[in-house]
């Protein structure tokens, strides 16, 4: 999966529109612009298409913490030179406060299986003998996981109803 891809899925799962995308970064201490946002957003065969790199996607992501957490105290972490979808999962994990319990309920909405032990392994250190590199398809199958259990559904009814007078 390319970062851009996963920008994408993630602005269509929590509903972002372009100012909480631009104040999204500007909560990890980057300006961007609308313009670069939609670049990034673009599909690849597109011309005005913006390849968003390692760093760019990392920063987002602690915007992301940092919105649904809070920000912590003194200075901020560094965004990572390189991802993988080992960070890219932790860093998830972490802005959405997710247990390893909640993440097997994700990818199981998707009905891929994967048991606790096997979910550890890609928080694990990459030295540690049962470290193991998330692929793409988990990835690909946690995003859609988290399409489905947070993007509200329009055909079902609203969780709450109308007062009435």
């Amino acid at each position: 999966m390319t970062n851009n891809d996963i920008l994408r899925r993630l602005r269509y799962c929590f509903n972002f529109n372009d100012n909480k995308m631009i104040a999204i970064f500007a909560q990890a201490e980057l300006t961007v612009s609308r313009a670069e946002v939609s670049d990034w957003l673009k599909k690849d065969d597109d011309a005005a298409y913006r390849n968003l790199n390692d760093k760019t996607l990392a920063i987002f992501l602690n915007g992301l913490i940092n919105e649904r957490r809070g920000k912590r105290e003194g200075p901020q972490p560094e965004p990572e030179k390189r991802l993988n979808n080992n960070l890219i999962l932790m860093k998830l994990k972490i802005a959405l406060n997710l247990k390893a319990e909640d993440m097997l309920e994700v990818l199981g909405l998707t009905g891929f299986q994967l048991s606790k032990h096997e979910l550890s392994a890609f928080f694990r250190k990459p030295d540690h003998k049962h470290y193991r590199l998330c692929k793409d398809q988990i990835m690909r199958n946690f995003l859609h996981g988290m399409q489905l259990k947070y993007r509200a559904n329009p055909d079902e009814a609203p969780d709450f109803e109308w007062d009435e007078e």
